[in-house]
C-alpha cells in the first residue's frame, strides 16, 4: 500500500469532518470552500506552522514527533480507533521492510485450538487482521457454515465471502453496517501492516469487484471492534443477534479470538442450541459417511 498517500486521504477526510464551531474558531465568511477545517486552522489548532502541516498532509510524517503527532490527534479530535491509526501510519512510514511481508500467514498453535475446542457453548474462532479464519470451534465453524463451502477458498475469509459471495448479503441481515465494520477493520490493519502482501492483494480484489467496497474504502474510516451485537440469519435456524468478545493473542502477535455468546433464556439463546443440535447432526452423518 501507498502510505503517503494513506495519510494524506486521512488526514484530509478526518479535517473535512470537523466544522470551526466544533473546534472552537469562528466561522468567517459564508463562501468557504472546504466542508471542514483549513489547513492553516488545523495548523492553528496544532500549534505548528501552515507550512509544517501542509508538508504533513502531503504524507510526510516519518519525521513527526509524538507530541506534534498528539497535537494532530487533538486538533482533528480523533478517537481512540483514528488516533491509533495516525500513529500506525507514521511508524509504517519510518520503516520499509527491503521486501513485502506476508504476515497474515501466522500458524495458529495446538493449544489455542484445545481452547476453542472447550468453548463448546460458544461459536468461537481466531482470526488474522485480514479477515482470514484460521482456527474454529465445532459451534463457530456451525454458524459459519455459509462461508465453508467446498469451493470457497482457502483460507475462509470473512471479507472475500461477505463482498463477493451473493449469499453474503443473506448472512449478514445487516449488510451495510457489516460492510461499513469490514471496510474499517482492515483500513485499520493496512495502517499496522502496510507491507503485508496478502492483506494488499485482498483489498486489491475487493476494490477491483466491488463498486461497494471500493465506496466505503474510501472514506478511510478505522474502528477499533472488541466488543457489541451482532446479527445473522443462519440458513438452518433463522434470525440470531450474538454478543461477541474479541480479544487480541499476545503470544501470537496479530492474532484474535472472537467468542459469541447470547443471554439465558432468550430466542438467540434457543437458536444457539438449535445450531449445536444441527452441527451433532451434521457431524454424526459425516461419520457415517466417512
Amino acid at each position: 500500500m501507498d502510505t503517503a498517500h494513506d495519510i494524506r486521504e486521512f488526514l484530509a477526510s478526518r479535517r473535512a469532518k470537523i466544522t470551526p464551531q466544533q473546534a472552537g474558531l469562528p466561522a468567517f465568511g459564508s463562501n468557504r470552500r472546504v466542508p471542514g477545517l483549513r489547513r492553516e486552522e488545523v495548523a492553528l489548532l496544532a500549534g505548528v506552522s501552515i507550512d509544517y502541516y501542509v508538508r504533513l498532509e502531503r504524507g510526510h510524517l516519518a519525521g513527526a514527533s509524538e507530541e506534534v503527532l498528539d497535537a494532530l490527534c487533538n486538533a482533528l479530535q480523533l478517537d481512540e480507533a483514528e488516533r491509533a491509526h495516525l500513529f500506525d501510519l507514521a511508524a509504517a512510514q519510518r520503516s520499509r521492510p527491503a521486501r513485502r511481508a506476508r504476515r497474515s500467514r501466522t500458524p495458529v498453535p495446538a493449544s489455542i485450538q484445545r481452547v476453542l475446542d472447550s468453548m463448546t457453548d460458544s461459536p468461537a474462532f481466531v482470526r488474522n487482521g485480514r479477515l482470514d479464519i484460521l482456527a474454529i470451534n465445532r459451534l463457530g465453524r456451525a454458524l459459519y457454515a455459509p462461508l465453508f463451502t467446498d469451493a470457497a477458498p482457502q483460507p475462509v475469509n470473512i471479507a472475500r465471502f461477505q463482498v463477493l459471495d451473493p449469499a453474503g448479503q443473506d448472512f449478514f441481515p445487516d449488510w451495510d453496517a457489516a460492510l461499513n465494520t469490514t471496510v474499517s477493520l482492515l483500513r485499520t490493519e493496512v495502517g499496522r501492516a502496510p507491507h503485508d502482501s496478502d492483506l494488499t492483494n485482498l483489498i486489491g480484489e475487493l476494490v477491483t469487484r466491488s463498486d461497494a467496497f471500493r465506496l466505503v474504502w474510501a472514506k478511510h474510516n478505522v474502528r477499533l471492534h472488541h466488543t457489541g451485537r451482532k446479527p445473522f440469519r443462519h440458513p438452518e435456524v433463522g434470525e440470531l443477534t450474538l454478543d461477541f468478545d474479541a480479544m487480541a493473542l499476545p503470544a501470537q502477535p496479530g492474532l484474535t479470538l472472537t467468542a459469541y455468546s447470547a443471554e439465558p433464556n432468550t430466542r438467540d439463546r434457543d437458536a444457539l442450541r438449535l445450531l449445536s443440535a444441527w452441527a451433532a447432526t451434521e457431524d454424526a452423518q459425516h461419520t457415517e459417511g466417512g
